[in-house]
């Protein structure tokens, strides 16, 4: 108790304690953004040797995010503990494999300070909160699945779905928990849900009808109906507007700056998983703001 008091007693602490924690968690999440669609496509191989009646996949040494032990994917070096460092360890060994000396990508110290940043923002927004908490695990899952969208074009089931069911169960603790912006109530929470799956699922079915292509995947309409379960139905317009303007912003950019091929499809759930940090982060001010230049407020 001793130990709370203290950190709620003082602020700067409290922010090198979430940087820490973030730095921390950002490297775990780059295990998840890697690991996550090889689980994913072990799953589904054993799964289709089953449903096809097939030799079964032959079995290999266990995986999931835990183990094995991180290594250096050309060489197999182990990586110890020293240097698992978040960040400083990439810059001791200037991104470079300690035994092989392949160039490590600069992304993986990139998501741990990202995360890192993130955390000191999202303390310094809600302070030493049980809403702070809370918003630490929406930020991370949506860095993680931001990651594994930009890579691999999927959203998992396993994380969006967590998230969803995350978002409607602390909106049962809304009487219990004095917040600002999120542990909404329950009717709020689930209008959002539905309402958020249920505006990208008819974008798409208008989309398929007239183009006969799939302009997105299901795993956005999830995110978003998630996304409307954590923060509720009144900051979806925000969270669409900001991330189809971002989304088109992006896409002009790169076929201008990169000669992108119009054709090839860009991740949407970045986009979405920003728009929602920033509306968990200011939308409530940002609406405010709206309605009163638009004499609405």
């Amino acid at each position: 108790m001793d130990v709370i008091n203290f950190i709620a007693g003082e602020p700067s602490f409290y922010l090198i304690l979430a940087f820490i924690t973030g730095l921390m968690v950002g490297s775990f999440l780059n295990v998840v953004i890697y690991r996550v669609p090889l689980m994913l496509e072990r799953e589904w191989k054993e799964q289709c040797a089953e449903l096809m009646d097939l030799e079964p996949v032959e079995e290999k040494a266990r995986f999931n995010l835990l183990t094995p032990r991180s290594a250096c994917p050309s060489c197999g070096h182990r990586i110890t503990t020293l240097q698992n460092i978040p960040v400083l360890s990439y810059l001791l060994l200037r991104g470079k494999c300690a035994a092989c000396a392949t160039r490590i990508s600069s992304r993986y110290p990139l998501i741990e300070l990202l995360t890192g940043i993130v955390s000191v923002l999202v303390a310094w927004r809600f302070g030493f909160t049980l809403e702070a908490l809370a918003a630490l695990f929406l930020s991370w899952t949506l860095i993680a699945l931001s990651g594994i969208d930009f890579d691999h074009k999927l959203l998992p089931d396993s994380l969006t779905l967590l998230l969803l069911w995350v978002g409607l169960l602390i909106s049962l603790a809304s009487k219990l928990v004095s917040a600002e912006t999120l542990f909404i109530s329950p009717a709020e929470s689930i209008a959002g849900a539905v309402i958020g799956y249920l505006a990208l699922w008819s974008v798409y079915q208008v989309f398929l009808l007239i183009t006969g292509k799939e302009g997105m995947g299901f795993g956005d309409f999830k995110l978003l109906a998630a996304l409307g379960a954590w923060l509720g139905y009144q900051q979806l317009p925000l969270i669409i507007f900001f991330s189809a303007l971002a989304g088109a912003l992006a896409g002009i950019v790169m076929i201008i700056t990169l000669g992108r091929d119009r054709q090839i499809p860009i991740p949407y759930g970045p986009y979405l998983a920003a728009a929602g940090w920033v509306a968990l982060m200011w939308g409530s001010n940002i609406s405010a703001f709206y309605f009163h230049m638009s004499g609405l407020g």
